[in-house]
């Protein structure tokens, strides 16, 4: 999906859509819910955080159906969530049409600001529709929830649920699964780097803004390897040359583009620990219980950045950041600078001491006069 034209699209005609349908009626919440659908467009990160809330909907209520309308760029993250029965493509027109046709008890809207979402949600006709408030969508939903910048996403999620009776509460420390087949395929490509300690390293990002630069990536690489620790990257095809310059030398391996969702989920699911700046894959860590180093800058880190102590978010904290919002990031007139000025030893002593504090500890003495991290 054209993701500039989709908005483009939905700021044009989402809003005459949103005008142009009556209000739903208020509808009492039936206690015995037999099938859901929950929109779910957007990127990766988002589809991993709307998971815990997925979870806790299933266990109130265990005999329903829950069908997903995601995109082709975040669809495979349902298949690590075993609460989800189907998998219908927002992007699809076929699936489109079969998920407007469908009958549910409830629909569930999750997008945070585009209105097409909400159109489709009150062209399913169901007696309960939620979704966030966050704009004139909100007047297709027969139940409207507010929204805040400075909740976890997570939270969120969960807050869309309430009026089903499903309460807030805080994800289990490890919710998605990895599929079988996918650890056999991660086994084989690992080898021999699964005996020793090695770390995931996610040197993409969705927009420039977000992106540390594999050079930097790769000083901390070697001074990883200092002690005896390998990195294996992660990533698209997008990412694959990031990957050779970050392991050339013998640094580690390049697993970019080599491999599905699935297959890096069961990739990082066998390392101690991920690197990544602010994206899905490392969502994607998070719910797989690995502790992880991030990189935040322009996103919210209130909203996106990993929480607990098995986590340690690098953030420069600048005036002018965060700069995101409702997923749109402005052209940074200052070259990224809260991305720039993080340092690979901040990143690598990061690493060394989530090692140590998870008994994974490195082949040599760690350092630890190195730059504190802020």
């Amino acid at each position: 999906m054209n993701i500039r034209l989709m908005k483009t699209v939905d700021n044009l005609l989402g809003r005459m859509a949103v005008s142009l349908l009556p209000r739903p009626a208020r509808s009492v919440i039936s206690a015995d819910i037999r099938s859901v659908l929950v929109i779910r467009p957007g990127g990766i990160g988002d589809a991993v955080l709307l998971v815990p809330a997925l979870q806790a909907f299933k266990e109130k209520f265990p005999s329903a159906k829950i069908t997903i309308l995601a995109e082709r760029r975040n669809c495979a993250v349902f298949r690590l969530c075993p609460a989800v029965d189907k998998v219908l493509l927002y992007d699809s027109p076929l699936d489109l049409l079969n998920a407007v046709r469908g009958r549910y008890d409830v629909v569930i809207d999750s997008e945070q600001w585009h209105r097409l979402s909400a159109v489709v949600a009150r062209m399913t006709g169901a007696p309960v529709m939620t979704g966030f408030a966050t704009n004139e969508r909100s007047r297709l939903f027969s139940h409207q929830i507010g929204y805040s910048h400075d909740d976890y996403e997570a939270v969120s999620f969960f807050n869309l649920m309430e009026p089903l009776g499903v309460q807030t509460g805080c994800a289990a420390e490890r919710y998605l699964s990895v599929p079988e087949e996918a650890a056999v395929t991660a086994s084989k490509l690992l080898c021999d780097y699964e005996p020793v300690p090695f770390v995931t390293v996610f040197p993409g990002a969705s927009i420039p803004e977000r992106r540390w630069g594999a050079d930097r990536f790769r000083r901390v690489a070697e001074l990883l390897s200092v002690f005896g620790v390998r990195v294996v990257i992660v990533g698209g095809s997008e990412d694959r040359q990031a990957g050779e310059t970050i392991v050339a030398g013998g640094l580690g391996l390049n697993l970019a583009g080599q491999t599905s969702l699935q297959v890096s989920a069961a990739i990082m699911d066998r390392s101690a620990l991920l690197v990544s700046g602010d994206s899905g894959v490392l969502h994607i860590a998070i719910g797989l219980g690995k502790p992880t180093v991030s990189l935040f800058g322009p996103g919210r880190a209130k909203k996106w950045a990993p929480q607990g102590d098995r986590h340690i978010v690098i953030n420069r904290k600048l005036p002018c950041s965060p700069c995101t919002t409702f997923g749109t990031t402005a052209v940074c007139p200052r070259d990224a600078e809260c991305m720039r000025t993080i340092t690979p030893d901040e990143v690598a002593n990061a690493v060394t001491m989530l090692l140590t504090a998870e008994g994974v500890t490195p082949s040599r003495c760690c350092k630890r006069d190195w730059i504190e991290v802020g």
